[in-house]
């Protein structure tokens, strides 16, 4: 016995130096497959039981699971799926990356075409149901007469209309008011001001942000039909809708204008203008500028 041990110190005889129960082990689990991240174990009973492996070689072989998790090696990302329960496959082989920020998915909250087109045809029907056909012996009122009652109305003494008076102008119909394009209120009370300024611009001749009575009757006159203006950038020209990305915030088109998110961006790798410092933030008014750069040769 002792010149067997000695053999097996030495290792001249693996078959010699298997103790009893790895024999049985090594005939029980002949024949079971337990799958990746397990191994068979020999239960109480003499019987073949699939367990999650108890550790795995050291050796580095990094892979990335679908969990974005990195492991050491294939066995520890399987050990770890065994032991969670959780399906983890393979994603690819060495790290994870970092995931990227995820704040330019976010869109802006914008006013587009058809937003400023429904909320125009609403205030428009809403308008014609007030308009009274002469009578016998009573003058009626046409379309005209009305807009010039509630122009009077929310106009604060300068004879025009900034978009705070149009604004409680038409707030003042609530079934005119509820777009639905946005889940969230705030959302659908910021959607129905930036239609407002939209509105005014679609009719704004001089370009001073407020409405005179001709205007204001341009823009709501119901044979009147808004031009579809596009957003042009490199030479071509986008629909209303069209996205496009600036660095880290996204910029979608509406109404013929780039409107952008203004999120600070913190990748290093973003791209920045040649006049400021890598990775440098901008401030609001250099961002104001880049989106009004943008805006530029819209058509």
């Amino acid at each position: 016995r002792s010149a067997v041990k000695q053999a097996c110190r030495l290792g001249y005889s693996a078959a010699m130096c298997v103790k009893p129960e790895q024999q049985s082990k090594s005939k029980v689990c002949a024949n079971v497959f337990c799958g990746a991240g397990r191994e068979c174990a020999v239960n109480e009973k003499g019987e073949p039981s699939c367990l999650c492996i108890e550790s795995c070689k050291p050796h580095k072989r990094s892979v990335c699971g679908s969990n974005g998790k990195t492991y050491r090696n294939h066995c520890e990302l399987h050990r770890d799926a065994c032991l969670t329960g959780l399906k983890i496959q393979v994603a690819h082989d060495g790290h994870c990356q970092e995931k990227k920020s995820e704040q330019a998915a976010a869109s802006p909250v914008v006013c587009y075409a058809a937003d400023r087109n429904e909320l125009r045809s609403r205030v428009i029907q809403w308008l014609q149901t007030e308009v009274i056909p002469d009578g016998w012996f009573v003058k009626g009122s046409n379309f005209s007469d009305i807009l010039h009652k509630y122009f009077k109305s929310y106009d604060n003494g300068d004879s025009q209309l900034d978009s705070s008076e149009l604004l409680k102008f038409i707030q003042q119909n609530e079934s005119v008011v509820e777009l639905q394009s946005y889940a969230d209120q705030e959302s659908n009370k910021l959607l129905r001001s930036l239609c407002v300024d939209a509105l005014i611009e679609l009719s704004d001749e001089n370009a001073d942000w407020k409405l005179s009575f001709d205007e204001f009757l341009n823009c709501l006159k119901p044979g009147f039909n808004p031009p579809e203006k596009k957003c042009a950038l490199e030479d071509e020209t986008y629909e209303d809708g069209a996205e496009t990305q600036v660095e880290c915030n996204r910029c979608v088109c509406a109404c013929g204008n780039w409107v952008c998110t203004a999120m600070t961006c913190t990748d290093k790798t973003a791209a920045v203008d040649e006049s400021t410092d890598a990775g440098a933030e901008m401030t609001e008014e250099e961002w104001n500028l880049r989106v009004a750069e943008l805006n530029k040769h819209q058509v």
